[in-house]
C-alpha cells in the first residue's frame, strides 16, 4: 500500500490557514491561462477580448462548480449553515458546474463580442484540462476524492488525520489519481489536435472523452448511487455525453457540406 501523509494544511497562521486545496487551483489557473492564451492568440482574439471573457469565466466557473456539488448533497446542513455553501476548503467541487457556467459566459461574450463561441470553447477546452490536472493534485492531497477501500498494491492510506478520507488506517482506490491520469491523456490528445480541425471540435472532444472517464471512474469512486446502480455523475455524463455528440456529428456534417456544397453540379 501506498501512505500518504501529507497536512491538505500548507501553511498556518493563527486562525488563517492556507490549503493545498485552494493553492492547486490558483496554479490550475495560472498554468491553464499560460496554455491557452497563446493558443487564443493564434485563433485570432485580441488581448482585450481575452481579458473581457477570462474576467467573467474564471469566477463564473469556481461558484458553478462549488453549486452543482452543494445540490447534489443533503442540503440540510448548508440550511441552517448558509456560509458553508462556500466553504471550499471543506471540499467539494463538482466539475460539470464549472462547465455549465463557463459556457453560458462564453455564449453571453460571443454575443455581445462578436467572437466565434466555438472557436472560444476550443480556448477553453484546453485551459480546462491543464486546470483539472492541478485541482486533482489537491483533491489527492485533501483525500475528498477516493475510491471504495482497495487492497490492490496502488491503494493509497491518507494517513494525515486531517484528510477528508474517512478513515486514516486503509487503503483506498486512488480516485483522484485515475482522474488526473485521464486530464494527462485528454490534454495530449487536445494538444496534438488544437491546430489540425475545425472550430468546436477540440471542445466536443473534451466533453466526451471527459464524459465517458465519469462514466468509467465513478464505478471505483465512493459516492451514493442514485438510479439504476448510478452515481449522479455517471447520470450528469450520460445526459452530456447525449448531447455533446449530437452537436459533435452535426458540427462534423455542417463543415462536410461546406467543402462538398450539392449546387456544385452544374
Amino acid at each position: 500500500m501506498i501512505v500518504v501523509n501529507i497536512n491538505p494544511i500548507a501553511i498556518s497562521i493563527g486562525s488563517f490557514s492556507v490549503r493545498w486545496y485552494g493553492l492547486m487551483y490558483v496554479v490550475g489557473i495560472s498554468i491553464g491561462l499560460l496554455v491557452a492564451w497563446p493558443y487564443a492568440k493564434w485563433k485570432g482574439f485580441t488581448e482585450d477580448q481575452l481579458e473581457k471573457v477570462v474576467y467573467w469565466a474564471v469566477p463564473a466557473g469556481l461558484v458553478g462548480a462549488r453549486l452543482y456539488y452543494v445540490i447534489q448533497q443533503p442540503l440540510g446542513p448548508y440550511l441552517s449553515q448558509p456560509w458553508r455553501i462556500f466553504a471550499v476548503w471543506e471540499g467539494g467541487m463538482a466539475f460539470y458546474g464549472a462547465i455549465f457556467a463557463v459556457v453560458v459566459v462564453i455564449l453571453v461574450a460571443g454575443w455581445r463580442l462578436k467572437i466565434s463561441i466555438l472557436k472560444f470553447l476550443d480556448v477553453a477546452a484546453l485551459f480546462a484540462s491543464v486546470g483539472q490536472f492541478f485541482g486533482r493534485i489537491g483533491n489527492f492531497i485533501n483525500g475528498d476524492i477516493i475510491g471504495y477501500p482497495t487492497k490492490l498494491p496502488w491503494g493509497v492510506v491518507y494517513a494525515n488525520p486531517n484528510s477528508f478520507a474517512p478513515q486514516h488506517d486503509i487503503a483506498y482506490q486512488p480516485a483522484a489519481v485515475y482522474e488526473a491520469l485521464i486530464d494527462i491523456l485528454l490534454f495530449a490528445l487536445l494538444w496534438s489536435l488544437r491546430k489540425k480541425v475545425k472550430p468546436g471540435i477540440l471542445f466536443f472532444t473534451y466533453i466526451i472523452g471527459y464524459s465517458i472517464s465519469q462514466i468509467i471512474v465513478f464505478i471505483w469512486r465512493d459516492n451514493e448511487v442514485v438510479f439504476l446502480g448510478m452515481k449522479q455523475a455517471q447520470l450528469t455524463a450520460i445526459g452530456v455525453l447525449v448531447v455533446a455528440v449530437g452537436i459533435f456529428v452535426r458540427i462534423i456534417r455542417r463543415q462536410n457540406i461546406s467543402k462538398n456544397p450539392l449546387d456544385e453540379k452544374s
